[in-house]
């Protein structure tokens, strides 16, 4: 088409026939804005302006690695099943968006519970899986174990075999850490915040190690959260996606198991 030749008259761009399978879908996703161009304005753009289109592209935000389809499955509690919330201004809605953005071909599934625990989790994992059959799954799960008086043993536990669940299924795994309010008493709040990490170690998956840093640990975190104090509000949303973001790109891009 005459928006090809104008493409591959951009310099240090490659022709077809010498442009590898992420590059030829750059370059499709490069076109498919040309044409939106077109249709918006009712005329070709020029080579200069494709060739501006081209430099003010953030390649770091289209991760051309990422050739297949993923499929992400996330299993939560109420911090990722939008409790409290309008609909889609929760973490999970915003990772969509986000991975939209970027160019990732993906899509989500939300298995978030309001009240999980990982017992509830682990029950209905097997099914999940068999279901969707995802590519990536992201526990986030725990803190109702906490403030139901579970033992830190079955918590661990839990989260061991979801892990295990989801390796065995050959899908990349992120757990997601989740601190408790400091109430619980120091010695408890170490040995809570050390299990998904012991259980990351044992298991060689990913981790983040704590879901609302930079919300929960600062100085007004009272402002950040709900009248309930333990779940946060809409605004806290965009950090926590930073958050999980950090653990699960390279997940994304095949850099880590």
């Amino acid at each position: 088409s005459h928006a090809c030749q104008l493409v591959d008259k951009i310099p240090n761009s490659r022709s077809n026939k010498g442009m590898t399978k992420h590059e030829h879908n750059r370059k499709a996703r490069i076109l498919q804005a040309i044409a939106e161009g077109v249709r918006r304005n009712g005329t070709p753009p020029t080579v200069r302006e494709i060739a501006d289109f081209v430099s003010a592209l953030d390649y770091q935000k289209i991760p051309s690695e990422v050739s297949q389809r993923a499929k992400l499955l996330v299993l939560g509690d109420s911090l990722s099943a939008e409790y409290g919330l309008p609909r889609g201004a929760g973490w999970v809605a915003l990772m969509g968006k986000r991975l939209q953005d970027a160019g990732v071909p993906a899509e989500i599934v939300n298995a978030s519970v309001s009240g999980e625990t990982t017992a509830g989790g682990l029950t209905r994992l097997p099914a999940l899986i068999k279901e969707h059959r995802p590519t990536h799954l992201i526990v986030e799960l725990g803190a109702n174990d906490a403030l139901r008086g579970l033992s830190l043993a079955s918590t661990q536990a839990n989260l061991d075999k979801l892990v295990q669940l989801g390796q065995a299924a050959h899908t990349k795994v992120l757990l997601v850490g989740i601190q408790v309010p400091p109430n619980f008493g120091k010695r408890y709040s170490d040995d809570f915040a050390a299990v998904f990490p012991a259980v990351a170690k044992a298991r060689s998956c990913a981790l983040v190690d704590f879901l609302l840093k930079g919300i929960a640990d600062r100085p007004d975190a009272r402002d950040w959260f709900q009248a309930d104090g333990i779940h946060p509000l809409a605004k806290a949303h965009p950090l926590m996606l930073d958050n999980v973001w950090r653990g699960l790109k390279p997940l994304l891009l095949g850099r880590q198991r």
